[in-house]
């Protein structure tokens, strides 16, 4: 991976979703391109239905949707979204010939326990959860700790590239912009 060429282009998306768990409710996704020298150069959308199974599906949709080539990596705003619907980071990565890399912002135990709670029974996403593996904490040159999961590329370019996308504090800018409007696409 070449991070010093300002061409390199990554896909950040988040989520934003209003809390609601009933039936139906849906999650914003957004994703934004965004090169090397933080120049947007993209967006696309996605829903992933709060509590459901389809967010790894809703990436894969996202990412054919946006329809570039030159995006290299996925960058995903953490790999469980809309109240415990897991995203396959390996499933993406094969789905879209592209590494991704999950990035969360706290040190936690695990979702398992609240996984059990919530969905008692429900092994295959209990199983889908434990496939993410571990994550990864990454010092980045901000001061700030993320925590990272990587599929498709070696732990150290991961961090690498996450760092190299931070402005300061612990998010990487393409999630930032991507957390934006997706909250914007929430409200709407």
């Amino acid at each position: 991976m070449h991070l010093g060429k300002p061409g390199l282009r990554v896909l950040g998306i988040a989520e934003s979703y209003r809390g609601r768990h009933d039936e139906g409710a849906v999650s914003r996704l957004a994703g934004v391109v965004m090169r090397r020298d933080l120049r947007i150069d993209g967006f696309g959308t996605a829903e992933a239905t709060v509590g459901g199974t389809d967010a790894t599906d809703a990436v894969v949709r996202l990412v054919e949707t946006v329809g570039r080539d030159d995006v290299r990596t996925v960058m995903l705003s953490g790999a469980v979204i809309a109240w415990f619907n897991v995203i396959d980071g390996a499933a993406v990565a094969e789905a879209t010939g592209r590494a991704v890399v999950s990035v969360t912002y706290e040190q936690s135990p695990g979702l398992e326990e609240a996984i059990r709670r919530h969905f008692p029974g429900d092994e295959a996403r209990l199983a889908a959860y434990g496939r993410l593996g571990e994550r990864t904490p990454v010092a980045l040159s901000t001061g700030a700790t993320v925590y990272v999961r990587s599929f498709g590329l070696d732990l150290s370019d991961a961090a690498a590239l996450v760092d190299a996308f931070t402005l300061d504090g612990g998010v990487p800018e393409p999630l930032r912009a991507a957390r934006i409007i997706a909250r914007g696409l929430g409200r709407a």
